[in-house]
This record gives structure tokens, C-alpha cells and sequence, in this order.
């Protein structure tokens, strides 16, 4: 029997990292899940791979710690049997405290974990038309299809908004220069060669500054135009030359800060460094890391080259900007991130105002358990916000900001503790992820209860 003849079915819009988590969640709890994507036959400007999942930027899911945000987002996501994180985790490289994965051997792992599924039907087409005949998930992220975005607008009432992203360039390892550049992690957590670092004096900054305002950026493609003079650009993905012009000392407070990476040398800090961190498994491909950039190719070759280490480097890739489309969600989405005026239509990923890898799967997965669980004629289930899973859902519909922003998983969006913890803050971020890892477990063993026994027993 196909799917489309089951009774309980939903439809997900998009695989990538939110579509295929809404889609592996939804057939888990044995619903007919029909996944829809228009690659391999249309790609947006950012994308270049058939593959599902891709990841476009970077190639680090950030923090494996719990007393980090992400890193309890992480483990969450992981007791609820997430894909994206078994998909991480098979597929890791070396990155010091962070989680970082070969991004081919991630997108094959999830890609392949969706077509073998018999629960889940692909079909390679674009959708242009919303149907509200079963639950279904939009997933289509940032650049979602003119077509799609304009019916999406008609629902919301014209309040979709726009922002733009950028990548950091990616460089053959074999041309870093490692009589200049050394091995080494910040304050020595991890392997010693997940990291590159590119030690700059005041002298040698002061002309990559000078260089780094004067370059010239790309001219925006069609699909990125904008009537605004300058682009709204996300704080948390901001190109380097435009953070380098809030001031001449705000790059060594950020991305070039030197703290915790002494030269081998000299045993001391570097006026400025330059990290590159590990891309693939292998060690043959790096990223700059934080130099997110919408230079000209050209202009990146030769600025870039200016850091020491980096005089003769290869790029593999060069730093792209794109346009990102995300929806007003306060007041229009629902903490199950369905909408409040067609209950039926749920959204997913960044288009929600999640920010990142991990959120981007963290509201797949909500999404998609709730799509099922309407389906199936259940009630829904609303994650707490002593979770960072249920903190993002109600920030998204909830924010009370005029100006509203995508969100990394932070601890200021968590329900508060009810009393102060004793021994700082990570004393206290320790406290914050046991509660909400008790929380996951009885969500679990209870509104969960439609896992079959043996993935209860296996999560």
C-alpha cells in the first residue's frame, strides 16, 4: 500500500535540515509523510548539491557542551531520537568542544536515511500551491521560491521580512603556510590541530584593516535586490567587512581576538589572529572561521591573502552573501509552530526565525511531531520553555520585541530558574540543562508515549 493511501498523512515542503527532521519525526510515529523538494531540478542561488540537508555556510553545529545553550539543544534533540544529530554525530570531524561534521558525508547520511525509509515518499517537483486538505510543514528556508514565498505572504498579510547571510570561504590546507600558521585550540580544549591559527602583529592588522574597508563588495544577484540602500544584516552572521566598519579594534574583540592562543614562537598572544578551523575528517579543507564575507571573489583573494600564512592559499570556496526570508512569527505563529490563522499549515527552520543548524532542526522537529499528532487526531504537545527546544518555539511566537530578530539557543530565552545557583554561571547553565534534560525524559515516558517500546528503550 503507497503512502497516499494511508489515513493519517502530512506533507513536508523542503528537505533540508528542518524538512527532513519534520518528516523522519512524522514517520516515526507512523505517518504517511509526503516530502516534497525541487532539487535536483531547481536550486536556489545557494545551494549546489542534489543532496538533502546541505549545509551552505558553516560546517560547525557550534558547542558540544550542556552548560552551553547549543550544547543542551544538542543533547535534547538527541533523547528525542533527532536524525540531523545521529546524522552529526556518525559523520563528526575533530573542532576542539565543538561539534563539526564532513558536510558531503552528513547530507549522503540524512539523505539516504530519508529515501530508505518506507514511511516516507519523495517527490522531486517544486510546490507553488498551499493545500490544507492534511497537516502540512513548510521547510523551505531562507531562499524559498518566488512562487511559494508570494502565497506565503498572502497568508501572512504581507509581514514575511528580509535579511541577509554570508559564508566564509573555505581553503586547500596543503597552501596554508605552517611555518607561520600553528596548530593549536583556544586555552588548549580539544585536538591541537581541529584549529589553524594565522598570528598578525598591530603593524600587519592595521594595513588587512585598512585593505578590508577599501575592498569591494559583489554586486547583489536579482534575488538578493532590496530597496534598501544598505541590507539588513543578522548580528549573527555578519560579513567581516561590515563588522570591521563599527570600529578598528571590533574584529580583535571578535573573530581575530587573539585570547587563549598563544604563538609557540613566542609564547605569548598575537596582536590579532586569524583561526581556521577543520572542514572535513581528512584535514584537506579549513574554514575562516567568523569571515562570513560578500567581497568580490577577486577582493577576497587578495585581502584575505594579506594574513600571515594565507600569502599563497587556494580557495576551495569563496565567502557568498544571500538574501534570507523570515516570517513575523510573534502573533502569527503558534508554540507548536503551526499558524494561528490556519492551524492545519506549520512552518519550520529559519523562515520561523530560528537561527542555525541545530534550531533550524530543533523546529523540524516540533513541527513535524505536531503535524503527526494532528493527523493522527492527538493532542498537540506544547515543549516546555524550561527547554531550549520549547524556549525557541514561544520566542518565536511569543517575542514581545517590535523589532522582531532570528535567535540562536541562548539561556535568556529559557523560563527562569526559581532560585539563584550558587557558583556562577556555569553552575548555574548546569542547572538549566538537568531540568530540561528531566523535562525530555517525561515528555518521553508520557506525550510521547506513541514511540514504540523498542525506541523508547533505544533512546
Amino acid at each position: 500500500m503507497s503512502n497516499t493511501d494511508q489515513k493519517a498523512r502530512i506533507c513536508v515542503i523542503g528537505a533540508g535540515l528542518a524538512g527532513c527532521e519534520a518528516a523522519w519525526q512524522a514517520a516515526r510515529m507512523g505517518v504517511a509523510v509526503e516530502l516534497y523538494e525541487m532539487k535536483p531540478h531547481r536550486y536556489t542561488p545557494a545551494h549546489h548539491s542534489p543532496q538533502f540537508a546541505e549545509l551552505v555556510c558553516s560546517n560547525s553545529l557550534r558547542s558540544a557542551d550542556t552548560s552551553n545553550a547549543v550544547g543542551l539543544l544538542k543533547a535534547e534533540l538527541s533523547a528525542l531520537g533527532s536524525l540531523v544529530m545521529e546524522a552529526a554525530r556518525a559523520t563528526k570531524v575533530p573542532a576542539g568542544s565543538a561539534l563539526a561534521v564532513d558536510r558531503e558525508k552528513f547530507s549522503a547520511y540524512i539523505t539516504d536515511k530519508i529515501l530508505s525509509h518506507p514511511g516516507i515518499t519523495v517527490h522531486e517537483e517544486e510546490v507553488t500551491v498551499l493545500s490544507f486538505d492534511v497537516p502540512c510543514v513548510v521547510a523551505t528556508g531562507p531562499l524559498t521560491s518566488d512562487d511559494l514565498a508570494e502565497k506565503i505572504e498572502g497568508l501572512t498579510g504581507g509581514e514575511g521580512l528580509h535579511f541577509y547571510d554570508a559564508a566564509a570561504p573555505i581553503v586547500d590546507a596543503a597552501t596554508v603556510n605552517t611555518k607561520i600558521a600553528y596548530f593549536a585550540s583556544r586555552y588548549g580544549k580539544g585536538d591541537a590541530t581541529d584549529y589553524l591559527n594565522c598570528p598578525l602583529t598591530k603593524e600587519e592588522y592595521d594595513a588587512f584593516y585598512t585593505e578590508l574597508l577599501k575592498a569591494e563588495t559583489a554586486v547583489l544577484k536579482e534575488f538578493d535586490a532590496s530597496s534598501q540602500a544598505e541590507p539588513t544584516v543578522f548580528e549573527g552572521c555578519m560579513p567581516i567587512e561590515v563588522m570591521a566598519r563599527r570600529g578598528v579594534d571590533t574584529l580583535r574583540y571578535g573573530p581575530m581576538k587573539p585570547v587563549g592562543l598563544p604563538d609557540p614562537k613566542t609564547g605569548k598572544e598575537a596582536y590579532a589572529v586569524v583561526q581556521l578551523r577543520r572542514e572535513n575528517r581528512e584535514g584537506t579543507m579549513y574554514n575562516l572561521v567568523g569571515f562570513q564575507t560578500h567581497l568580490t571573489f577577486g577582493e577576497q583573494r587578495r585581502v584575505f591573502r594579506m594574513i600571515p600564512g594565507l600569502q599563497e592559499v587556494e580557495f576551495f570556496r569563496y565567502g557568498v552573501m544571500h538574501r534570507n526570508t523570515y516570517l513575523r512569527s510573534p502573533g502569527m505563529l503558534t508554540p507548536y509552530y503551526s499558524m494561528k490563522s490556519q492551524n492545519s499549515l506549520f512552518f519550520a527552520g529559519q523562515m520561523t526565525g530560528v537561527e542555525g543548524y541545530v534550531e533550524s532542526a530543533s523546529s523540524g522537529l516540533v513541527a513535524g511531531i505536531n503535524a503527526a499528532k494532528m493527523a493522527l487526531g492527538e493532542p498537540l504537545i506544547d515543549f516546555p520553555p524550561i527547554t531550549e527546544i520549547g524556549a525557541l518555539a514561544h520566542y518565536v511566537s511569543e517575542s514581545p520585541s517590535p523589532n522582531f530578530q532570528p535567535m540562536n539557543a541562548n539561556f535568556g530565552i529559557i523560563a527562569p530558574l526559581p532560585a539563584k545557583v550558587k557558583g556562577g554561571k556555569s553552575a548555574r547553565n548546569l542547572v538549566y540543562a538537568e531540568r530540561a534534560l528531566t523535562a525530555i525524559a517525561e515528555l518521553l515516558h508520557g506525550e510521547l508515549g506513541c514511540l514504540s517500546a523498542s525506541e523508547r528503550e533505544a533512546l
